[in-house]
């Protein structure tokens, strides 16, 4: 009897661990492509579209439902879009796009084919960023592929769906993913929420809240004070408020006193209380990722840029490149830059005596909180100078 329950328990794990059994697919490395960071962490990174032999400027988004082609990058290509009844939504606005199909993105070492390309109007993007933007890269080419960001060593390596070892001392988001990757996460001011929000890399600010969240939370503080501020989207241009809250948690990371974007979704791009808003690529770039839609994951392991400090800087005006001269865009009202007396419209010819002309050089002397900045500006065909010190939001 005794041998007999013996060789039934050696069947019984013999079974057990044949249950365990499962054919898999290794992942494989596919292709390494170097990235740039612009203003807030976005990715931009060089490709080629259909058998043109010139390379063009993608941003990554994950907020994208799709993929993209500037308006006039298609039509410099000789591309003939085919109108269509589908329409993309964003924060600042609505349209009906036209698409072209059955195009090829060729990376280093990697080509996507069959892909059907929105249309759409980037020259804003162009202008904030200070390159061109050719193009946005979204779901289309993210769920086709495993992608490994390092935002250490600025590249994002390709490898093919499959089974794939995620490496110690990270944390697995387990995100809903449609289109678009939706998750969970604690934000705490007044109160603590756990909310759900758009994880999107292509949003350069650490997170944005509706104002239909803000008001039926009663999630910021009492007589929190708001800094006006404009802010780039879809459809153009959008009037928003910023502001400091006291922590946001992803997964087990704390971040405390973090800067956030606060807005009125006209559009309704959240459907509020589907989403409370987005966790953006200033936050996100402190982690390195791996983004993996075929299992739903994403896997997170902070880096060297995990404990840089926020921006807490107001100077109240925006600046684009527009005609390749750097151009005041909005002024905040009873912001320094307004007080100062500067203007929508005006010409920038240096900052603190730099002529480089340079966008991402004078938005970084603009982030020296409490510093004094001098700048001078032509407006019209005159020279003026104006001097005054950058505010904080904290």
């Amino acid at each position: 009897m005794r041998r007999l329950l013996l060789f039934l328990l050696l069947v019984t794990r013999l079974a057990a661990a044949g249950a365990q059994e499962e054919f898999v697919e290794p992942s494989r490395f596919l292709t390494r492509v170097p990235f740039h960071q612009y203003t807030g962490g976005v990715i931009v990174f060089s490709a080629r579209v259909g058998n043109s032999p010139d390379t063009l400027n993608f941003l990554l988004d994950s907020g994208s439902g799709g993929i993209s082609l500037d308006s006039m990058t298609a039509e410099a290509l000789g591309l003939k879009p085919l109108p269509s009844d589908r329409s993309i939504r964003g924060i600042a606005g609505t349209r009906k796009v036209s698409f072209v199909n059955n195009l090829s993105l060729h990376l280093p070492g990697l080509s996507a084919d069959s892909l059907n390309f929105h249309i759409n109007d980037y020259s804003l993007l162009t202008a904030v960023y200070g390159e061109r933007i050719d193009g946005i890269v979204g779901y289309s080419l993210l769920s086709r592929y495993i992608l490994k960001i390092n935002y250490d060593s600025t590249y994002i390596d390709f490898w093919s769906k499959g089974s794939l070892k995620y490496p110690r001392g990270g944390f697995l988001l387990r995100p809903q993913i449609s289109t678009l990757p939706v998750h969970p996460f604690r934000v705490r001011d007044e109160k603590a929420y756990n909310a759900r929000f758009l994880y999107d890399l292509g949003a350069g600010l650490n997170m944005m809240f509706t104002t239909d969240f803000v008001r039926d939370s009663v999630f910021l503080k009492k007589k929190r004070k708001l800094f006006a501020k404009q802010a780039e989207g879809l459809g153009g241009k959008i009037d928003m408020h910023m502001t400091v809250i006291r922590e946001v948690r992803v997964g087990p990371y704390r971040f405390r006193e973090v800067p956030v974007y606060v807005f009125n979704d006209l559009y309704n791009v959240t459907s509020y209380p589907t989403l409370a808003g987005l966790i953006g690529s200033d936050l996100l770039r402190r982690f390195n990722a791996i983004v993996n839609y075929d299992r739903g994951e994403i896997y997170l392991l902070p880096n060297s840029h995990f404990r840089d400090q926020f921006d807490y800087s107001y100077p109240g005006l925006e600046l684009y490149l527009i005609d390749d001269l750097i151009t005041v865009g909005d002024v905040a009202k009873g912001s320094p830059a307004e007080k100062a007396g500067l203007l929508e419209g005006d010409i920038v010819v240096s900052i603190n005596k730099d002529f480089s002309q340079l966008l991402g050089r004078y938005k970084l002397l603009l982030q020296q909180t409490h510093e004094r900045v001098e700048v001078m500006v032509r407006r019209g065909t005159e020279l003026k100078q104006f001097s005054f010190i950058v505010g904080s939001i904290q």
